[in-house]
């Protein structure tokens, strides 16, 4: 593996509580919680709540998450599921005609975020409310600066944006052909309006309260399936960690409907090799193997497994890596299309450990880049369009079904090494989060890569025809790869029969934010330069 000698940030290090998220004032809230003597869960609170304000195109209130949560104390880990269920009114029927709506109204799926995030702290976090609330309120009511990141994907949806008033005069600033400039502001004065109201009353509100009378409302006014009755049934799951054993690793990941499954396959096949002794592109052509065969796992058995079995202990048995390792020609790329055919969705990611060493790895998502577009009437929730994962096709695992949770790419793993928490990490970025969190943990747990080394590492990504997660479900069987390797290794890649996307430096997808635990106690932090991410500690 080539780790840089040299990244272009340093790592951050400090022993009593570190924080890596996506957004720098999110890393600020974070901080503050934890130097108050907040827990990692109140930590993970504020910053869920501040990434929502201050990063609106990848996370928020209308969206959903995953939680894994390690208690020092107790060693107890556990996940929690906010991911919301289709709306009662959504037959598979209605999409019949059409297919499924990847954008607009049609595409909003009920909203658990804020459930996982009240139950959360209902059972491990002890600062008030009003506390935690109190940093994405202020973003939101004063403003946040415009970053590169933000007009890149603003950009590339501003259409979808411009369809939606209330959308266009918050993220688009009242701009109709274009995007807020560098370093403007954006201010969100309905959305902090209905963060006070959390604050005060706390989650529930959002679902069975007053707030959530006004959202149902919103949700009827822009002409969404969501109604008041999807609301008053959305509860966040508690839910126990599926894991492996990795090399004397114990890497533990959400269960269904999230796919972290699929990465902890990966790792049991890329075991069976000797990953430091092979020469570069044999190293990168094993793990991209063993991702297209769990990827074609993924496709049939990702599932709420509420609606039908999602069978682990098998896909996770020495005998299934034996059978896939066995199957990799080292020389030559198998063309492994989905075979039921399933775009990449925006997602945010954080990690955080306490001082006394609790910890939270947290994914959230409104799924595409400002998911819907939609804004639900005053309450200046942006909508996710969470819509778009469903299938259509009878017997597929995946199938729309009325309060069933689609199939989420989202995953937030943690590693222990002799029952002690050891690393925490993950990454937003659709169907590329777990073949990105192999390379990082692998980079972590093979050649003792520091996290900013696995963060900065040259990165590739596969893409299997019929992969994309969203409707309809495309992908152009190509390997996307940073030019790091060097072109003897890109060369031989070629050779092997992969179909190369070359991009630049630091170009690849996803971002990743990382923190791992020394054995003196040392919280050492990395954070992805290909986005607005930072990592704090103290």
């Amino acid at each position: 593996m080539y780790l840089p000698t040299r990244t272009w940030r340093t790592p951050i290090m400090g022993r009593a509580g570190a924080v890596g998220t996506n957004h720098p004032l999110a890393t600020q809230a974070g901080l503050d919680v934890l130097r108050a003597g907040g827990t990692a869960v109140d930590a993970a609170v504020a910053i869920s709540l501040t990434l929502g304000v201050v990063e609106p195109a990848m996370s928020g209130l209308g969206g959903d998450g995953f939680f894994q949560v390690h208690e020092a104390a107790t060693g107890r880990t556990r996940c929690w599921n906010a991911t919301g269920a289709a709306p009662l009114a959504a037959t598979p029927d209605r999409f019949r005609a059409a297919g499924i709506a990847v954008r607009g109204p049609q595409s909003v799926s009920t909203p658990c975020l804020l459930a996982g995030l009240g139950a959360m702290h209902a059972a491990l976090g002890k600062t008030a409310w009003e506390t935690l609330c109190a940093p994405a309120i202020g973003h939101a009511r004063d403003g946040f600066a415009v970053t590169n990141n933000y007009r890149h994907f603003a950009r590339d949806v501003r259409t979808h944006l411009a369809a939606d008033r209330r959308s266009a005069a918050v993220f688009l600033d009242g701009l109709a052909d274009g995007v807020p400039a560098f370093a403007s502001v954006i201010r969100q004065p309905d959305l902090a309006r209905t963060l006070e109201e959390i604050a005060a009353e706390g989650a529930e509100t959002f679902y069975r309260g007053r707030l959530a009378r006004r959202l149902a409302a919103g949700l009827r006014e822009v002409g969404a399936l969501v109604e008041e009755r999807d609301l008053a049934a959305c509860q966040a799951e508690v839910q126990d960690p599926i894991g492996i054993t990795y090399r004397g690793f114990r890497v533990t990941q959400t269960p269904p409907n999230s796919t972290g499954f699929t990465l902890l396959q990966m790792l049991k096949i890329a075991e069976r090799f000797h990953l430091a002794a092979l020469e570069p592109a044999q190293r990168i052509h094993v793990l991209v193997e063993a991702k297209k065969r769990a990827f074609l796992d993924r496709e049939r058995w990702g599932a709420d497994p509420r609606f039908g079995a999602v069978p682990l202990e098998r896909l996770l048995s020495d005998a299934a890596a034996d059978e896939a390792a066995a199957a990799i020609d080292l020389d030559r790329a198998a063309d492994l299309p989905i075979a039921q055919p399933e775009k990449a969705g925006d997602t945010t990611y954080f990690c955080v450990v306490d001082g006394a060493g609790n910890a939270v790895s947290g994914i959230q998502s409104i799924n595409s880049g400002f998911g819907s577009g939609v804004t639900a009437g005053d309450t200046g929730v942006l909508l996710n369009n969470r819509m778009a994962y469903w299938h259509l096709a009878e017997g597929h695992a995946n199938r729309l079904v009325p309060g069933k949770r689609v199939r989420h790419t989202m995953n937030a793993p943690m590693v222990f090494k002799d029952d002690a928490l050891w690393a925490v990490e993950g990454t937003p970025g659709a169907d590329n989060q777990v073949q990105v969190n192999l390379q990082v943990l692998t980079a972590l747990m093979d050649f003792d890569a520091n996290p900013q080394q696995a963060v900065e590492a040259p990165r590739w990504s596969s893409s299997q025809v019929g992969q994309g997660a969203n409707w309809p479900h495309d992908g152009d069987g190509r390997l996307t790869i940073e030019p790091g390797y060097g072109p003897e290794v890109l060369a031989a890649l070629e050779a092997r029969g992969h179909v190369l996307a070359r991009v630049g430096p630091l170009e690849a997808p996803c971002s990743v934010q990382a923190i791992r635990i020394m054995p003196n106690g040392m919280r050492v932090v990395g954070s992805d330069p290909r986005r607005d991410g930072w990592g704090g500690a103290f």
